[in-house]
């Protein structure tokens, strides 16, 4: 494992972060240290409703959004994740939807996940974001906005969306963000055409002249996108983009922080969970785990750990570049199934970890809970 020491940025970043955030400071400085034990360090995502004002081109969680019956997570559902992830010392979480500015106990969400023990960013896409709700969300505790914007062309950008006027709405969001001093990154998809354009070299140009970070997600073959592996890029690619972050300021979940190099962050960096409780390994990977309303976090993420493709260091993205797990695991394993897809019926014993990028971890069989007769009822700080 190759280890990276800490960029003046991310010293900044954390000193700042020791006088706001006293609690999640101390959690993050022992990043290092469980992580080389084995330890997940990952940043919940939490797709807590899939309610949306927009119908985006690319949007991974498109089939979410079809009717369940099961039972949603609640305030209180949430409080008692927030507990658990304090426990085993995780220090993150996002805010994700659907359109989190569209949930009416918003405010609520924020209390519940504790803002004292938590780094707590927004993912949004602007529409709703002026001066007056960046200030509030500051005020309760948000700490970083991730806006999403396609283009500089406010057309294309609008159309993409599927809403017009998105792009003036998002572009003065992030000018109000930075005037009311509230974190922000633009977040972007990337396909393995517009990697190449001018176009994206004019968007990066033009963030780093506004010093935003620009976080880049490689185009995934999921939801909206199911089957479009022609926007996916391959390591030539991914090698071109490393040159870029050397010009601008520009990054993905491949970049090394915190002084790790984790390659893929699946499980290991991230966790994705759905409003119905089921725990994947990040939000473009439609396999569960287990469901937190049935049984403890850390045993879930000792199961997903237990896979090696989570528990191994993979120096890719597995969904945006590795063809195999794409091809034998997704396609033949997920497209068509109900989701998320357990992961007993994706893996086989022959997927089990033989090399764990720590030491010190608990294998705990990602067969476990099938075979216990439990049924499916349906980028740092």
């Amino acid at each position: 494992m190759v280890e990276y020491g800490l960029k003046p940025e991310e010293l900044n970043s954390r000193n700042m972060l020791h006088a706001k955030k006293p609690q999640v400071y101390d959690k993050i400085v022992q990043f290092d240290a469980k992580y080389h034990k084995g330890e997940s360090i990952a940043t919940v995502l939490l797709q807590y409703r899939y309610a949306c004002n927009f119908r985006c081109g690319h949007c991974c969680v498109k089939r979410f959004q079809r009717r369940d019956p099961r039972r949603k997570l609640s305030i209180a559902d949430v409080k008692e994740l927030s507990r658990q992830a304090d426990e085993l010392g995780l220090a993150r979480f996002i805010i994700s939807g659907g359109e989190p500015l569209v949930f009416r106990d918003f405010d609520d969400l924020v209390s519940a996940i504790n803002p004292e023990k938590f780094f707590i960013i927004c993912d949004t896409n602007g529409w709703l974001l002026d001066r007056e709700r960046i200030a509030h969300l500051k005020d309760i505790g948000v700490d970083r906005i991730h806006l999403s914007i396609d283009s500089l062309n406010a057309e294309q950008h609008d159309r993409f969306r599927n809403a017009k006027g998105s792009h003036e709405r998002a572009m003065k969001a992030i000018d109000s963000a930075l005037d009311v001093g509230l974190s922000i990154l633009v977040l972007t998809v990337v396909t393995k055409q517009r990697l190449h354009s001018e176009e994206f070299l004019a968007f990066l140009n033009y963030f780093t002249r506004k010093k935003v970070v620009v976080f880049v997600t490689y185009a995934k073959p999921v939801g909206s996108w199911e089957g479009n592996f022609d926007a996916l890029v391959d390591k030539e690619d991914m090698k071109y983009f490393r040159e870029l972050e050397k010009r601008f300021m520009v990054c993905t979940h491949l970049t090394p922080a915190y002084g790790l190099n984790m390659g893929c962050i699946s499980v290991k960096g991230i966790l994705s969970i759905t409003q119905y409780g089921d725990v994947m390994p990040c939000p473009y990977i439609h396999v569960s785990f287990g469901n937190i309303l049935e049984e403890p976090l850390k045993d879930i993420i000792h199961r997903g750990l237990d896979i090696k493709f989570f528990g191994e260091h993979e120096d890719t993205c597995l969904m945006a570049e590795h063809r195999t797990f794409i091809h034998e695991y997704m396609v033949k394993r997920v497209y068509g199934k109900s989701l998320p897809v357990h992961c007993s019926d994706v893996f086989t014993e022959r997927d089990r970890t033989t090399k764990p990028f720590g030491k010190g971890r608990r294998a705990v069989s990602y067969m476990t809970r099938r075979d216990q007769g439990a049924d499916r009822k349906t980028a740092a700080p």
